[in-house]
């Protein structure tokens, strides 16, 4: 069997996700986003401040594999791109990438944890909020 990385993984695993910003107006790749939030988020980031925080501070390390153009996304960024995503999109690319990982680590037991994160949905629009996954 073929060894996986993470980075790689998820980059493939959420490839699929459609970008809904206009794209003239995209400083920040979403791929690069979606990583920041995940390691975040397994990291015990609570929320989109702590989520910008631990991608500032762990900047070089995220640089050996995301392109990071205009560097890290404040929370107000991470914030508004994420109330955007389809909910149901993003579930798909996400429960994918755990069946990756389950794939290239059989037997193991991964406990999965969930959240959902405050103000990410779009009343207006009837999207509901996102919902997070830590591994």
């Amino acid at each position: 069997m073929p060894e996986m990385t993470l980075d790689r993984s998820l980059m493939t695993h959420f490839a699929p996700l459609e970008d809904p910003r206009c794209a003239l107006k995209r400083r920040h790749k979403l791929l690069d986003m979606i990583v920041i939030t995940i390691a975040g988020t397994l990291c015990g980031a609570d929320g989109w401040v702590q989520i910008a925080e631990l991608g500032r501070a762990r900047r070089a390390w995220l640089s050996q594999f995301l392109e990071l153009p205009d560097g890290i996304p404040a929370h107000d960024t991470f914030g508004r791109v994420f109330s955007l995503l389809q909910p149901e999109a993003f579930e798909a690319c996400f429960r994918d990438w755990v069946e990756a990982i389950r794939e290239v680590i059989p037997g193991e037991i991964i406990a999965i944890d969930g959240k959902t994160l405050r103000r990410s949905h779009a009343r207006g629009q009837g999207l509901a909020a996102l919902h997070l996954v830590s591994a």
